[in-house]
């Protein structure tokens, strides 16, 4: 017997309470937008620019004394944060610590380093740090429009893509349901303050290609029902297509999130940042493709009859039996 995590054949009516869902997902995406008009995001060295010490030592870390420790030496900004990892041994501390740039300068200078690890050395003396990464500030201002560039051509072209492939309301649809996930992630890490780096922006980008891939794959089986069944209205049509491609929807979302959370927990502080925007991005990609882009497609209406041109195309509406 085959594990089956959505029933065979199932009914759901997925459009009686779309007006909610639409209503739920526009909130969120405003409150994803005024918290990062707000408190923006918490972005890392790659974006902010300054220096970004890793350091390891046998001793128990005491944020508060480091923190002490460093401020003596006047270097502005600093944050101290420790890394946890199930991989670590049980002498294996290891501190984050990032040093805002200085003035006039794309990092700070090795003397800083030096001066650095010996005030740390005062209340651990075997720290050591095991690598030094700057970035200064003029390559993270490009960095970070380099950045926004890339998510919006991503966008751009999904667009053109299901425009030529579909028709434009399936374009309008996907698209709605791509800038949802993408505000929605750049929203909880506003929110949470979670480091904002380049993985980042690579974990977007994954985001837009896997839930374009749902989209596409509901919008398919939309079109082949619409040929198949040009007597129903097009809610029971795309109902029926959405449980058609339930338990494939379903059954990709969460063997894909098994190893994302295998990830998350084992794989270490490196890509943690990037696993969890993953992970919150197959989450809201699948809810998205199934309400989001499904209820814009039916609210601008699609043409019905593919076998010949239709010179009213996207102006019937959901209502409107064919």
């Amino acid at each position: 017997m085959r594990l089956r995590l959505v029933p065979q054949n199932t009914s759901y009516d997925f459009f009686s309470r779309s007006k909610m869902f639409l209503g739920f997902s526009s909130f969120l995406m405003l409150a994803s937008i005024v918290s990062f008009l707000s408190q923006g995001l918490n972005f890392g060295i790659d974006f902010r620019g300054g220096t970004t010490l890793r350091t390891e030592s046998a001793q128990v870390v005491n944020v508060a004394e480091y923190r002490t420790a460093l401020q003596q030496l006047d270097l502005g900004d600093i944050t101290i944060s420790e890394v946890f990892d199930p991989n670590f041994r049980e002498d294996q501390h290891v501190t984050m610590i990032r040093i805002q740039a200085q003035d006039g300068q794309e990092a700070i200078s090795s003397d800083i380093v030096d001066r650095a690890l010996e005030t740390l050395r005062t209340v651990a003396p075997d720290i050591e740090f095991m690598s030094v990464e700057s970035v200064g500030p003029k390559v993270s201002g490009e960095l970070i429009q380099t950045a926004a560039i890339a998510v919006l051509l991503a966008i751009g072209a999904v667009l053109i893509y299901i425009w030529l492939r579909f028709e434009w309301q399936f374009a309008v649809g996907a698209v709605g349901a791509l800038v949802h996930d993408v505000l929605l992630t750049i929203g909880v890490f506003s929110v949470l303050q979670i480091r904002f780096d380049l993985a980042i922006i690579a974990a977007l980008l994954t985001i837009v290609g896997y839930s374009l891939n749902d989209t596409v794959v509901v919008f398919d089986r939309v079109r082949e029902n619409l040929r198949k069944y040009k007597k129903k209205l097009l809610q029971e049509v795309m109902d029926q297509s959405i449980n058609e491609t339930l338990s494939r929807t379903v059954m990709t979302s969460v063997t894909t999130l098994l190893a994302l959370i295998a990830l998350f927990v084992l794989g270490g502080d490196v890509i943690r940042g990037f696993i969890f925007a993953m992970i919150w991005g197959v989450i809201v990609g699948t809810y998205s493709s199934v309400f989001v882009a499904s209820a814009l497609l039916l609210r601008l209406g699609v043409k019905r009859d593919w076998s010949k041109p239709d010179a009213n195309t996207g102006n019937q509406f959901a209502n409107v039996d064919a």
